[in-house]
């Protein structure tokens, strides 16, 4: 079956990434080794330690791709995360990757998620920054085939399902889906947050599972205090992932963020459905971008 549509999974890595530092005071070693697995520098990007920004706001740009053997991918699941430690709140900032925007360094205009095509992690970032009006000062890159051992290394999740269905295959076709309280393994949750066209609200219905998913899975997390769990989620993030911060940031962030995931406010970027040269766009009004900007602003205000 043809994947046409991949999970806004991101900002649980964002806050994995937080977590980390957490797992490092158990499993130092493995911890360091992960996330100089997952270090990668970035031009364009805060050349400052998290450290030495002494407890500032910083944002973070969240990319969600699945890279193949012989195909680089897309980034289908694109979030600006933005961490105020002194408000103590965590925003992501969810944009659709259907969203109709410049691309950066070409001059013209194509889906958002087209830029890590054509340039990778770098021009999508620069794309992002101008579709925002915000600087990155942070990324985090997902190959998005790793969320079911994510899921699988905190001992499955459990969500509230608001609509009953039997899978058409992204799972197991026939599985039912009860309406209710759920509890999933990896693959389960892989399915729960693909199905599309079973959900009346469509795109806007399978994105509010996806952050059920991601809820659930951040609190299982960063609640768990198994070693063997702990170095579980650290293999499968130092397999799938890539960031410019260290294994120091990471730590500074364990101490001076982490009250900020414990208030999580999420937001999905709104647009109308538009059709140019037979193409499907997301088209986001000048208003609405102002409102994200202004959004994202806010949260970085040391106020």
């Amino acid at each position: 079956m043809k994947k046409k549509i991949l999970m806004s999974f991101l900002s649980l890595i964002g806050i994995l990434v937080i977590a980390c530092g957490g797992y490092a005071y158990y499993v130092y070693h493995s911890a360091k080794a992960a996330a100089n697995k997952m270090h990668e520098s970035l031009a364009g990007t805060s050349n400052e330690s998290i450290s030495s920004q002494n407890g500032q706001p910083i944002s973070v740009l969240l990319l969600g791709v699945d890279e193949r053997a012989n195909d680089s991918g897309r980034s289908d699941a694109i979030i600006v995360m933005t961490i105020n430690p002194k408000k103590g709140t965590t925003q992501l900032v969810s944009i659709p990757r259907d969203t109709r925007t410049l691309i950066a360094g070409r001059g013209t205009y194509d889906k958002i998620n087209a830029a890590y095509a054509y340039g990778g992690t770098d021009m999508a970032l620069k794309t992002v920054e101008n579709f925002t009006g915000i600087q990155m000062d942070y990324y985090v890159k997902i190959n998005m085939q790793a969320l079911k051992k994510l899921v699988n290394a905190v001992g499955g999740i459990t969500v509230n399902n608001t609509i009953d269905w039997h899978d058409e295959g992204y799972y197991k076709k026939g599985y039912h889906y009860k309406k209710g309280e759920i509890h999933l393994n990896g693959a389960q949750a892989l399915g729960y947050v693909r199905m599309r066209h079973l959900d009346p609200e469509g795109d806007f219905g399978r994105n509010k599972r996806q952050r059920k998913v991601i809820e659930a899975l951040i609190q299982k997390a960063t609640s768990i205090s198994s070693v063997t769990k702990y170095s579980s989620i650290l293999d499968t993030l130092g397999d799938n992932v890539k960031t410019n911060m260290t294994f120091n940031d990471m730590l500074t962030i364990e101490k001076n963020y982490r009250n900020a995931a414990k208030k999580i406010t999420q937001y999905e970027v709104k647009g109308t459905d538009t059709n140019f040269d037979g193409i499907y766009y997301l088209s986001v009004s000048d208003i609405e971008k102002e409102k994200v900007t202004q959004m994202l602003e806010e949260n970085l205000s040391g106020d």
